[in-house]
């Protein structure tokens, strides 16, 4: 394509796009398609000559939408929310227009350089210490997932841990976390070559509302101590994935300071109500000394002068995107108060459904809401015994008329249900919609039994 072929190519995908967010109520939230539904209206080979994008994107219209469960739909309430928002996609579409690979500076200068100003802008937006800025020890890195984020951690603190105590000490390293830990961490110690049975699961109740405690910490660390292992991970989470908790991260960041252990935080999901997910670190030394690759192709009078951040030391690929685009526009389209009142508005619809569901007595609020997630579950009848089955039949119940996305978790042996607001486009009324829906199918299932 030439210049003009772009510009009118892009113009109708921009006019597809805008159309499909004015139309995303229409599409059920949740895809009702089956599985192997999409071979059966494609071709089984390549086209041999170029189709026009009118036929693309009529076949993106009929056959690709309907596979497709909208994440970004008002009435989207499941998991975690994956936001977009107009000054994230005009980044993106910039930063895949110009397609650089910026694994090291002297690759594209202002992607590397714009990577850190703008994570020192995120980190003096969370009052971070100085530490955790460029200027100091530490920077900022943005990954491609939290998944990715807790590897590369893991394994500069693990190689931190075997200059110190010897390569041959692997088996004897311990990892602790709660039982509300993203299932990533124990992903991150399988890639990192760590004994899975070391992978410590430290048990949570609602006696802490599912936090970590501190005194149980402190217990498994001394208990490993003395049988000769050897404690160098922590990971502390700020908003789990169940239920929102939040670790007590000063009193387990004493405990792991004591110990000489490395110290994580994910905040995967209540982080990001602060701008993006994204990785600081407090010593950036050690992801560089563990993760650095310096072949001679790469080798360059910049890199060797230690003039200037190679991000490829600081992730696990070597090629990277200038993601540091969508974060720069999206920082200064809507600016900090923006998002600020983005995040406030989330967390007060969530607080207006706690209120709603603590007006009827069918239902039972069964943790705190800490962020924008409720989690609640339907009581039964004094003489049914399957309350966890009674829920499991109301969320199928509900995401089956495609009206509204819920999903679930287990607390306590209890199947509890889940109620994320997050989606930008999400209303009061749409707030009011999703609660009269699990008010008719918990009617029509209590009428049932």
């Amino acid at each position: 394509m030439d210049s003009e072929q772009l510009r009118e190519h892009a113009h109708k995908m921009v006019d597809f796009i805008a159309d499909y967010y004015k139309t995303i109520e229409n599409f059920p939230v949740l895809s009702q398609v089956q599985p192997g539904y999409l071979e059966k209206l494609l071709p089984d080979s390549a086209p041999d000559y170029p189709e026009p994008l009118e036929h693309v994107l009529n076949d993106v219209q009929e056959k690709i939408l309907p596979g497709v469960t909208h994440w970004q739909s008002p009435n989207y309430y499941a998991y975690f929310p994956s936001n977009s928002s107009i000054a994230g996609f005009l980044g993106e579409m910039l930063s895949a227009g110009l397609n650089i690979v910026g694994f090291s500076w002297i690759t594209s200068p202002a992607a590397t350089e714009l990577e850190t100003i703008v994570l020192d802008w995120l980190a003096k937006a969370l009052e971070l210490p100085h530490d955790f800025l460029s200027t100091g020890q530490g920077g900022g890195v943005i990954q491609g997932t939290a998944s990715e984020a807790v590897l590369v951690v893991m394994l500069a603190a693990r190689d931190k841990m075997l200059r110190t105590v010897g390569k041959d000490a692997l088996p004897k390293l311990v990892t602790y976390a709660s039982d509300q830990t993203h299932s990533s961490l124990l992903k991150a110690c399988q890639i990192g070559g760590l004994n899975p049975e070391l992978c410590r699961s430290l048990k949570t109740d609602s006696s802490t509302n599912y936090a970590l405690s501190p005194d149980v910490f402190s217990e498994a660390v001394s208990r490993d101590i003395a049988c000769g292992l050897i404690p160098f991970f922590l990971c502390a989470t700020v908003g789990t994935t169940s239920s929102t908790a939040i670790d007590p991260l000063p009193e387990l960041g004493k405990i792991a300071k004591a110990r000489n252990i490395w110290f994580h935080v994910d905040a995967a999901y209540a982080g990001s109500a602060c701008l993006c997910p994204d990785e600081l670190i407090q010593d950036r030394s050690a992801l560089i000394q563990s993760l650095s690759t310096n072949p001679e192709y790469l080798k360059n009078k910049a890199s060797q002068g230690n003039m200037v951040i190679d991000y490829k030391d600081w992730q696990i690929p070597l090629g990277r995107r200038f993601r540091s685009l969508k974060l720069w526009m999206v920082m200064r389209l809507y600016g900090l108060e923006g998002l600020r009142n983005h995040t406030r508005n989330h967390i007060n619809l969530a607080a207006y459904f706690e209120e709603l569901v603590g007006q009827d007595p069918r239902f039972k609020v069964v943790a705190p809401r800490t962020f924008s997630l409720v989690c609640f579950r339907l009581l039964p009848p004094a003489n049914s015994e399957d309350i966890n089955k009674l829920n499991r039949d109301l969320l199928d119940s509900v995401n089956s008329t495609g009206s509204v996305f819920i999903t679930h978790t287990v607390l306590s042996g209890q199947f509890i249900l889940r109620f994320a607001v997050g989606a930008p486009l999400t209303e009061q009324r749409h707030v009011d919609a999703a609660w009269r829906i699990l008010q008719e199918k918990a009617t029509a299932l209590l009428g049932s039994l």
